[in-house]
């Protein structure tokens, strides 16, 4: 039943992941893949057919609704041995509100929209919210604590990461709730539409009742130290009538440009292939040494879209530029990227290195929004291990 995300997959995608299998969650969060491929995406029937699914699933899978109130350990296991423990709950829409849970990110209507109507349809939430928070001796001694006990379930998924849930016991619950109490804040990792969609449906159902379902939302949070987060690579479609050394010319006449260098570069730094070779950006020149923004937290990525997007290919708005193309994770890596522009599908590729942790926290506090496609958290969470009813 677990399946990836809903949202990092397209409909096509999620038809071939589903078929043949009537228990996939995917018939959940995208039931658009059981009508016909000319359907309206977000038209009522997908809503209708979600509810359909769902109640379905919640007899054939079985689906287990726990008698008492619980909190889980969620952890995910790499083929490369990759490991990561956090704690999964319902966390509170109302300290969102208050930037308790910070975001570093904004949100489209249209997005928002879909998943609101999802939420009150199916009166619950199915997609997971990754949160992060800054690694607590407390908060870890539980999670070590409660993942030595024999799991409540696990799953091997099909890319190779192993899924384990274990429900935590009343009193390491209780101490846990505490815990997170003491914390200045956690931040969303990845989630941003899910959390904004679920506030959306809390103002909607108007419950006054402070501890009423609605008024939470569901997640994993992550200690910071096991967070990870893979490069988020760019490519675009032509290079705005330059030639290949026309186009590295002007882009020297801003920044420091050299031949060659490594293909995933070094903080500050872009590599970039055009023209059958790779190049390395400076991009230090471009971040104020002084002034009113020199305190701004700046993102390699933000960087790149200033000095080479707008200033020398005219791409003003590069999340809704038809010419632009975001690659994250394995779709991401220097090679892929290499050879979609000797193929011609693109013509020039920008790699960055991964956004750390420690950058999503600073642009949290500092209030600022990351450049669109920044972060690719790897591995991700699969849907329909855990829902929360509202």
């Amino acid at each position: 039943m677990a399946a990836v995300p809903y949202d990092v997959v397209t409909a096509a995608e999620a038809r071939s992941l589903a078929a043949g299998n009537p228990l996939s969650f995917l018939h959940v969060s995208r039931a658009e893949i059981d009508l016909p491929e000319d359907a309206v995406p977000y038209g009522n029937a997908v809503y209708a057919r979600a509810i359909e699914n769902l109640a379905s699933l919640t007899g054939s899978a079985p689906l287990v609704r726990e008698d008492e109130p619980s909190l889980y350990l969620y952890r995910m296991r790499t083929a490369d041995g990759h490991l990561q423990t956090g704690i999964a709950g319902c966390f509170s829409l109302d300290e969102y509100d208050r930037g308790i849970v910070k975001k570093h990110e904004g949100t489209r209507r249209d997005k928002e929209d879909d998943r609101t109507r999802h939420m009150m349809a199916l009166r619950a939430q199915t997609g997971i919210v990754f949160l992060m928070y800054r690694s607590d001796a407390v908060i870890d001694g539980l999670i070590a604590g409660g993942s030595a006990e024999p799991p409540l379930l696990e799953v091997s998924a099909p890319d190779g990461v192993t899924h384990t849930v274990w429900r935590l016991p009343a009193v390491a619950t209780a101490a846990a709730v505490e815990a997170f109490g003491a914390l200045p804040a956690i931040y969303i990792a990845d989630g941003h539409h899910r959390i904004a969609s679920a506030a959306r449906a809390r103002t909607e159902l108007a419950e006054s009742d402070p501890t009423a379902a609605s008024r939470f939302f569901l997640g994993v949070a992550f200690p910071d130290t096991e967070t990870r987060i893979l490069h988020y690579n760019r490519t675009v479609a032509d290079l705005g009538g330059y030639t290949p050394a026309q186009f590295v010319e002007a882009i020297a006449s801003r920044l420091t440009v050299t031949a060659g260098g490594p293909e995933t570069p070094v903080k500050r730094h872009c590599a970039m292939y055009v023209g059958g070779a790779w190049w390395t950006i400076d991009l230090s020149a471009a971040v104020p040494a002084s002034g009113p923004e020199a305190d701004a937290p700046r993102l390699d990525a933000g960087l790149l879209e200033t000095e080479v997007f707008a200033a020398v290919m005219g791409i003003t708005d590069i999340r809704n530029d038809a010419r632009v193309t975001f690659a994250g994770g394995g779709k991401g890596r220097p090679d892929a990227l290499a050879r979609a522009v000797d193929a011609g599908d693109a013509a020039v590729a920008f790699s960055l290195a991964p956004v750390t942790p420690d950058e999503l926290v600073a642009v949290s506090d500092y209030g600022g929004v990351m450049p669109p496609k920044s972060t690719w958290f790897d591995p991700k969470l699969r849907d329909g291990l855990l829902i929360h009813r509202i």
